[in-house]
């Protein structure tokens, strides 16, 4: 009675009880690839009683559990008297009779399990070989999944070195984390032997087997680099291989520190869940996000391929070497991972202009952030199964854009200095948020923590309200709320400005609620003429927030913002700040503060824009205000339409359909961005040429007349004309998929192939997402793309079969785009609390966050629909700005 209450203590804990530690594990899998899909193992880890126990608390999930010894350093045996495995603590707990003295021994467990069927753990993925589905294995360990492959202490804090051999079948490669030191051929199973690693959290340990080819290159510290690739594809794998290289030696340079392995492999497996996974010297990736192949790939894609693998190398430091403690300081592996990955980007390509596009990144962070169900950076976790929720805009977006602010504020030099004494000081240990601030503050002599606090521990960010009266700019922080809530938060918040020329631009830090500060000494030193009022009020614009480097919004007061559109209008502010000045008025807007007539005009300022940044802003915020017209004010839609095809036929006459020689990287990203939001919005000439395109590209798959950048907007074009009535050219288009041999042209293809408007189509291409002619990870890009007209229809279509999807796809990362993507786009309170109701008893954690925050976001909607309607002038300013050339 006494040992089962023992055992109820230790239930319902999201944290492992620390009187063992693990040192070594020598773990040893068998697979098998036939039908029954699955494997066998034995490990030994060796682990360190540090607290005299007839207890031994460990991970364990969906194992069976056959043998269990410990044996002590003195050479004794015990075997337990219970073995219970909890799938609800997802722990396996060894009860012994007889207490286990201090010291070290080894714990020895033989055990099996099916190969995951849900890209986690020790899952089974297929590859095609002449025609033939074959099996083959890959692992998928973070965040907590090492424990559905073999039993160990699957937390970040406790790591150890890993000793690793698998047996697998002679004709396929086994690749882990270190480099292969055996192998041994019996009969029909190969054992590879891999070198012992050095000290790791389980969630980086990895393991794939299947059939690749690869090419290899070295760095200039001798690290031999690899990029597996399906076979006859090991070309494609060229461009990230070479990216790969670059940055290992810019990451060794920059973090004053080697590459700690002596390899570093590439993986494109042919299912994987997330984008690319940062396994200790064994990356795995998405084959889209590492095959290359300039002839399918489109130029956005080829940019964040070189991002991601910047990304994936970056943790190579900041999360393998240096780990954080627990997953509430996630964003210490992910946020700084972001960051340096643009920076690395940006050295590697500096004709990106790749900072400017980082604010795609601010943007994402503030949006999600906005929301009274946001979470802050340093989070709580309660349950192993919502990590995965945490993985978010938050800690990859908002982590990096902070550290952005803060590399603004404290410079370039200080916080490379810091952050290489950081690498070395933490090697091979685990840190937290305030483990970082301390080396910051050192190196700087700014007390770090006291400013940053505000950013990482509370949720939310400021919105600066600017005054101008004569001589003295006001600024006031309030916290942003999309909801139209006040919160109460207050930051310590860097604030840059300038005043009518970046030239004249003064810095302050924002330690209270408010300040007044005297510019008379910037407008003195300012030109003559500006002496002249009219000339003064017009072209003395205040920008704040300059280049967008702080994670905030501003809000101007009326003659403020009458200035910035003159400046927009004559084209005096860097691209950077119109992007924000756009984005800060439409999340203003959003949530009600401004009027709709009142951003139309602020867009109206943007006619003749071409930088890519702020044109897939002004693109973005079209595709939003369409979104939430057809429900606020459906009789003004087409003059919507009509007034932003306007705003956009600038740059897309400039650019036509082909590319010219000698056209930089932008001419590229922007054709495809502008083509696709012509036919969206359809603008007849492009659509009729996009449709003739298609019907080319049909008769020729090589046609000069469709690149990878413009297909997708004749796919578009399609769809949008697909009904029940006019099929052909959609069944032209699924056939299109089926032929397909590259997974760029599918990925393309199932991005556009829900735009269709008809209910009757979007409902056949739902189905078809979920049909087994659709790998499971790609469910993502299809998902993203439901037509806005059809958003109540995929609703509905998510209700009816949500039993099914949810025993597809596993309660893991795939199932949280079916909420955030099905769910976010409806635009009423009826649906907000159709889906609360639907949800109230379905409810998961992998899911809840998203959920929740998808739910805010249908209310702030709803909201902001009640507001539009209430505008008494936006009819006539509507039909104004449409019938304007």
């Amino acid at each position: 009675m006494e040992q089962k209450q023992s055992i109820q203590g230790f239930k319902g804990h999201s944290r492992l009880p620390n009187f063992a530690i693990p040192k070594r594990y020598d773990l040893h899998l068998k697979l098998d690839l036939s039908s029954a899909c699955a494997f066998s193992g034995v490990v030994e880890i060796h682990v360190s009683i540090v607290e005299e126990t007839k207890f031994l608390i460990l991970n364990a999930l969906e194992l069976d559990v056959h043998e269990v010894l410990f044996t002590s350093s003195h050479g004794q045996l015990y075997r337990p008297c219970d073995v219970v495995l909890d799938g609800d603590d997802e722990s396996l707990v060894l009860v012994f009779d007889q207490a286990l003295g201090v010291g070290e021994g080894v714990l020895g467990i033989e055990f099996s399990a099916v190969l995951n069927a849900h890209l986690k753990g020790f899952y089974k993925c297929t590859y095609m070989d002449g025609g033939e589905k074959k099996n083959m294995a890959v692992t998928q360990f973070e965040p907590v999944d090492a424990r559905r492959c073999f039993p160990c202490w699957d937390e970040p804090a406790l790591k150890a070195t890993f000793k690793i051999a698998v047996d697998v079948p002679p004709e396929l490669t086994a690749l882990s984390n270190m480099p292969i030191i055996n192998e041994k051929l019996d009969a029909n199973v190969k054992t590879v032997y891999f070198e012992e690693s050095p000290i790791m959290s389980t969630y980086l340990v990895a393991v794939v087997v299947g059939v690749f080819d690869y090419i290899e290159d070295t760095t200039s510290d001798g690290v031999l680099v690899r990029a597996y690739c399906p076979v006859g594809k090991s070309d494609k794998g060229e461009f990230a291989l070479n990216v790969a290289v670059k940055t290992l030696d810019l990451f060794s340079k920059y973090f004053s520190t080697p590459y700690p392995l002596p390899k570093l492999d590439m993986v494109a497996v042919p299912e994987f869940s997330g984008g690319a996974m940062e396994n200790y010297g064994l990356i795995t990736y998405r084959e889209n996000e590492l095959l290359y192949d300039p002839l399918h790939s489109t130029t956005a894609r080829k940019q964040t391929m070189a991002i991601v693998v910047a990304h994936e190398v970056a943790h190579q430091w900041f999360g393998n070497l240096v780990t954080m403690e627990w997953w509430s300081d996630l964003w210490l592996n992910e946020g700084f991972a972001t960051w340096v990955s643009y920076m690395a980007t940006d050295i590697l390509f500096p004709e990106w202009k790749i900072w400017a596009q980082f604010l795609q990144q601010t943007t994402g962070g503030l949006v999600k952030d906005a929301l009274e169900q946001s979470h802050p950076i340093q989070v709580e976790i309660d349950h192993a199964r919502s990590i995965l929720e945490v993985f978010d805009d938050i800690s990859y977006k908002k982590g990096s854009a902070v550290i952005r602010m803060l590399q603004g504020y404290l410079g370039d030099d200080i916080l490379q200095k810091s952050l290489s004494s950081y690498i070395k000081r933490f090697s091979g240990k685990n840190a937290k948020t305030e483990d970082l601030w301390s080396v910051l503050s050192e190196e700087s002599g700014v007390k770090v923590s006291e400013m940053m606090d505000g950013w990482t521990k509370e949720k939310g960010y400021p919105v600066i309200s600017v005054k101008a009266k004569e001589h003295i700019l006001e600024f006031e922080q309030t916290q942003f709320l999309s909801s139209g809530s006040h919160g109460d938060g207050k930051w310590i918040v860097p604030i840059t400005f300038s005043l009518g020329s970046y030239e004249r631009r003064r810095n302050f830090l924002l330690e209270t609620k408010s300040r007044e500060v005297n510019i008379s000494d910037l407008v003195n030193s300012s030109d003559n003429d500006l002496k002249d009022k009219e000339k003064y009020d017009e072209q003395l614009w205040v920008k704040v927030n300059i280049e967008q480097s702080g994670f905030y919004r501003v809000n101007y007061e009326d003659k403020l913002a009458a200035r910035l559109r003159k400046a927009i209008e004559h084209n005096s502010l860097e691209a950077t700040d119109k992007f924000g000045i756009l984005d800060d008025a439409y999340a203003l807007c959003e949530t009600c503060e401004q009027s709709l007539s009142s951003l139309l005009s602020l867009m109206d300022a943007y006619r003749k824009e071409e930088e890519y940044i702020v044109v897939t802003k002004l693109i973005d915020v079209c595709y939003n205000v369409i979104n939430i017209s057809s429900e606020a004010i459906p009789d003004l839609a087409n003059e919507l339409k009509k007034f932003f095809i306007s705003l956009l036929l600038f740059p897309a006459e400039k650019l036509g359909w082909e590319s010219v020689p000698g056209e930089n990287h932008f001419g590229a990203l922007l054709r495809a961005e502008i083509l696709q939001a012509l036919v969206t919005f359809g603008h007849d000439k492009t659509q009729k040429d996009a449709l003739d395109r298609f019907q080319t590209l049909l008769n020729d798959r090589n046609t000069p007349l469709l690149s990878a950048d413009t297909r997708g907007a004749a796919y578009i074009a399609v769809m949008r004309n697909a009904s029940s009535s006019n099929r052909e050219g959609f069944e032209s288009l699924l056939n299109f998929y089926r032929e397909a041999n590259t997974v760029q042209e599918k990925e393309r293809i199932l991005r556009f192939l829900a735009s269709s408007p008809d209910p009757d189509t979007i409902l056949e291409v739902l189905n078809f997402f979920l049909s087994e002619e659709v790998r499971d990870q790609d469910i993502i890009y299809g998902l993203f793309g439901i037509s806005s007209e059809c958003r109540e229809t995929a609703w509905r279509w998510l209700k009816e079969n949500w039993d099914l999807i949810l025993t597809k796809y596993g309660a893991g990362m795939l199932l949280t785009h079916f909420v955030k993507d099905i769910v976010t786009p409806l635009c009423s309170n009826e649906k907000a609390d159709e889906v609360e109701e639907f949800f109230a008893s379905r409810a998961h954690p992998a899911i809840s966050m998203t959920l929740e925050q998808s739910i805010a976001q249908v209310r702030i909607k709803a909201r902001w629909v009640e507001h539009m309607r209430q505008e008494q002038s936006l009819e006539g300013q509507v039909r104004e700005l449409a019938g304007k050339k």
